[in-house]
């Protein structure tokens, strides 16, 4: 914001923008998630680096991810551990290991191409769960999936970001450093396990009774962002913190009653995310690399499909819930705009602008995946069974 201009009027005039956006979104049956990065990327051209809408954005993708969490109790996410490994190799194989060889066929340096291949690599995280829960599709069979994939990604992209930056660097990553942050990681688990287990899971009676008082809610957004900050705070992801957070709570087993106290307070906050995302997306000169950007863009999307197809099929999901789950999975987000903040120069054009594009190409696969999944294996046929949708 200019100088002088009042930070509260600031704030008002982007909640109304945001307001008018979403609503066209709804008259032209466009996601609202796409709107509001394009107002960011419109906003970006008079504001940099906003500290008010960067911590809102924070908050709102930390609740976000702290409600998912709490639809998975440490029991059943240790059962879908044990599936989503070799899905989770497969998406680091296709997406990383062989952009990176298409990059490098195009004559970009081994650096450059280890960049890039990480820009590729991991699906938005919040686009997709915020898609799943506004499409009423996160009581679908590939949910389940889709989110332990998305949280695998989120265990190894930290790690990427570390060797990614030693070697941006000039210096040798040590064979140190990566234990330290492969242990940091496995720490923060163990501590969210070990919290839910034992001391939320004792505290029932104590949430029961204070569950109705105002301050109840200061109390779930203080855990939910504490956590998420101890992540940031030992250099990994808050969304991964969030999650365990999140996963923690569940062990209270009050899961409905809380998601239904603090849906309002994410619902303001988490459009900021997506505003701030596209205020981060800049572009300057001339499209460099069009070739590698088309080849890249039919690659991320044709590899996420065959990690979805494949994947879910080892994970236990039918060959038509296989195919939509993976042309759900193709939106790149938040990660990918962190490694190309890394970038220098032409590098960082051509890197938002494969995040812009895959972002939109993602969203309208995830809208158009039950169709497509239909046209391939014809209609479904319609069950009789009620099943309770999140939130």
């Amino acid at each position: 914001m200019h100088e002088g201009f009042p930070t509260l009027l600031g704030a008002g005039l982007i909640l109304l923008s945001l307001f008018l956006f979403g609503f066209i979104g709804t008259k032209v049956r466009l996601p609202g998630v796409i709107l509001y990065i394009l107002l960011g990327i419109g906003l970006g051209q008079f504001m940099t680096d906003n500290e008010l809408i960067h911590i809102g954005s924070e908050m709102g993708i930390v609740l976000l991810f702290f409600l998912l969490g709490m639809e998975f109790p440490v029991d059943k996410l240790g059962g879908i551990a044990k599936r989503i490994w070799p899905a989770g190799l497969l998406d680091v194989f296709l997406n990383l290991g062989v952009s990176m060889g298409i990059c490098y066929l195009f004559g970009v340096d081994l650096l450059t191409s280890f960049l890039i291949g990480g820009v590729v690599y991991a699906t938005s995280s919040s686009i997709t769960a915020k898609l799943l829960e506004s499409s009423k599709r996160m009581a679908n069979i590939e949910s389940e999936f889709i989110l332990a994939l998305l949280i695998f990604e989120d265990l190894i992209a930290p790690i990427f970001v570390a060797v990614l930056m030693g070697m941006n660097k000039g210096d040798e990553l040590e064979v140190i450093q990566l234990v330290l942050l492969i242990g940091k990681i496995v720490l923060l688990s163990l501590g969210a396990i070990l919290l839910g287990k034992l001391l939320f899971k004792r505290l029932s009676s104590f949430f029961d009774r204070i569950f109705s008082e105002d301050v109840f809610i200061l109390l779930m957004v203080g855990i939910a962002l504490s956590y998420g900050g101890l992540a940031l705070f030992l250099g990994l992801s808050e969304v991964l913190g969030a999650f365990l957070a999140g996963m923690m709570l569940a062990e209270v087993r009050r899961t409905e009653e809380i998601e239904h106290k603090m849906l309002p307070l994410r619902d303001l906050l988490l459009p900021l995310f997506f505003l701030y995302f596209g205020t981060t997306i800049k572009f300057e000169g001339e499209i460099p690399l069009v070739g590698l950007l088309i080849s890249l863009l039919v690659w991320s999307i044709a590899a996420k499909i065959l990690v979805g197809i494949l994947g879910g099929m080892w994970y236990g999901l039918s060959k038509r819930v296989s195919l939509r789950a993976g042309l759900s999975l193709t939106s790149r987000g938040e990660f990918s705009v962190v490694i190309a903040s890394i970038a220098v120069g032409s590098i960082k054009i051509f890197s938002g602008l494969f995040i812009l594009l895959s972002a939109l190409l993602g969203i309208f696969l995830f809208q158009f995946a039950p169709r497509i999944t239909n046209l391939i294996y014809g209609d479904p046929k319609k069950g009789k069974q009620k099943i309770k949708v999140p939130g």
